[in-house]
């Protein structure tokens, strides 16, 4: 499916399906980030049916980052109908943004019945084994994280590092509350997975 592009802030309404999740991605086109954020969701928009997805290019459309005070291209803004939920920075691989949708599916689907879910963040590594079984876990269980790849930011290396007196991965953060390792016992109740 091709990402269909908006003029303005009126434009992305006029595209909110007000029972849906609807996601806004803005870009700024030529920037490595943001075609790599673009080329990935759109890969995984092949795989993630249903998905309400519109963009914006910054260069061009100026009414929506500044109404959000979205700092930073690329970010994806995910909204409940009209209302804003959340934000979700960078660029993330294809497989991220396909779990994070179908999760988005699954949870949408409980009529209004849905918990607020905790704030998690993954530090990770692509070489690291114990990172991947932590993802795969939170994405079999419908939970949405940000994976960030400390071999690539070292300021989020650093940050890390800050947080937790360590330097192994994985680390999650979950609502603040660092986890090294991959703790299933303890990541489980943090979350409420059964």
């Amino acid at each position: 499916m091709a990402i269909k592009e908006i003029t303005s802030h009126a434009d992305m309404l006029q595209h909110f399906d007000d029972k849906k999740k609807n996601y806004v991605l803005l870009y700024k086109k030529g920037t490595e980030n943001s075609d790599c954020a673009y080329k990935n969701i759109e890969e995984a928009l092949k795989s993630a049916k249903n998905i309400n997805l519109v963009a914006a290019d910054v260069t061009n459309v100026r009414d929506i980052h500044t109404r959000y005070e979205i700092k930073t291209a690329p970010t994806l803004l995910v909204f409940k109908g009209n209302d804003f939920l959340t934000t979700v920075k960078g660029c993330n691989d294809v497989n991220y943004y396909i779990s994070y949708f179908e999760s988005n599916l699954f949870t949408a689907g409980n009529d209004g019945e849905e918990k607020p879910q905790k704030r998690v963040t993954v530090y990770s590594t692509p070489t690291c084994s114990w990172c991947n079984t932590l993802k795969t876990h939170l994405r079999k269980n419908g939970i949405r994280f940000t994976d960030i790849d400390v071999s690539k930011d070292q300021k989020a290396a650093e940050a890390m590092v800050k947080k937790s007196g360590q330097q192994g991965v994985p680390q999650t953060d979950i609502n603040g509350q660092i986890i090294v390792g991959f703790d299933k016992q303890k990541i489980n109740t943090l979350l409420g997975i059964n």
